[in-house]
C-alpha cells in the first residue's frame, strides 16, 4: 500500500473552495497531522489554519472535535478497505491474498499509528462497511476478510467456524500490530510475513 494514502483530494487553490471542497480539505489536513502525532493533539484551529480558513468555517462542517475525529475514522477506514483490496489484487488467490491482506493491516498500523490507534478505540472497531469503494460494489472490510477465508477454507463451513476463523485472523494481526506500535516487539516489517500466516489460522 503506498504511503500516506489518504483518499481525499486537497484542492489545490484554498481561495476557491465550494460546494463539499472545504470538508474533504479539512479532513485531508486532519489526515496530516494526525499522522505527525497523537489525535489527542489535534486542533480545529490548526487544521483550519492550515487549510487557509477561518476557525469559524470549520465549525460549519464539524460541531466540535469528536465529529472530525468520527470522519477521520471514516476515512481511516476506507483507506484500510483499499489496502485490503490492493494487496490481494496483487497476490494470487486463495491463502497468499488472505495473507497479503493480514500483512496489509500490519503495514497499515505501522504506516498510520495514530490513526489506527483512533480507529480502533470506537466502539465496534475493526474493518467496517465502506459503501461505494469501488465501481458497482459495496466492499468492506470486514466482508472482503470473510470472502477470503471462504477462498481459502471453502464456502461450506458452518457460520459459527466461519465466525471462529475471522476472528483468529484478526486477533493475529491486529496482535502483532498492537505489539509493535507499543515497542513490545520490534517494528521489524520482515517479522510480518512470518508471523501472518493463514496456516495459524
Amino acid at each position: 500500500m503506498p504511503e500516506n494514502d489518504n483518499t481525499v483530494n486537497i484542492p489545490s487553490d484554498k481561495s476557491r473552495y465550494h460546494h463539499g471542497d472545504l470538508r474533504a480539505a479539512l479532513i485531508a489536513e486532519g489526515l496530516k497531522l494526525i499522522d505527525s502525532g497523537p489525535a489527542e493533539a489535534l486542533s480545529l484551529r490548526e487544521i483550519a489554519r492550515n487549510a487557509g480558513v477561518s476557525a469559524t468555517a470549520v465549525y460549519r462542517h464539524f460541531p466540535d472535535k469528536a465529529a472530525l475525529l468520527g470522519a477521520l475514522c471514516a476515512e481511516g477506514q476506507v483507506m484500510l478497505a483499499r489496502a485490503f483490496r490492493n494487496a490481494m489484487q496483487a497476490a494470487q488467490p486463495g491463502l497468499e491474498a488472505f495473507n497479503a491482506m493480514g500483512r496489509a493491516y500490519v503495514h497499515f498500523a505501522l504506516d498510520h499509528p495514530s490513526l489506527f490507534r483512533l480507529m480502533m478505540a470506537q466502539p465496534g472497531s475493526g474493518p467496517v462497511p465502506v459503501p461505494g469503494l469501488g465501481e458497482g460494489t459495496d466492499h468492506n472490510g470486514m466482508q472482503m476478510l470473510v470472502d477470503a477465508i471462504d477462498g481459502v477454507f471453502g464456502a461450506e463451513m458452518p457460520k459459527h467456524v466461519r465466525e471462529a476463523r475471522r476472528l483468529k485472523a484478526w486477533s493475529l494481526v491486529h496482535g502483532l500490530a498492537m505489539l509493535m506500535l507499543d515497542g513490545q516487539v520490534p517494528a521489524d516489517r520482515a517479522l510480518i510475513p512470518a508471523v501472518v500466516d493463514a496456516r495459524m489460522i
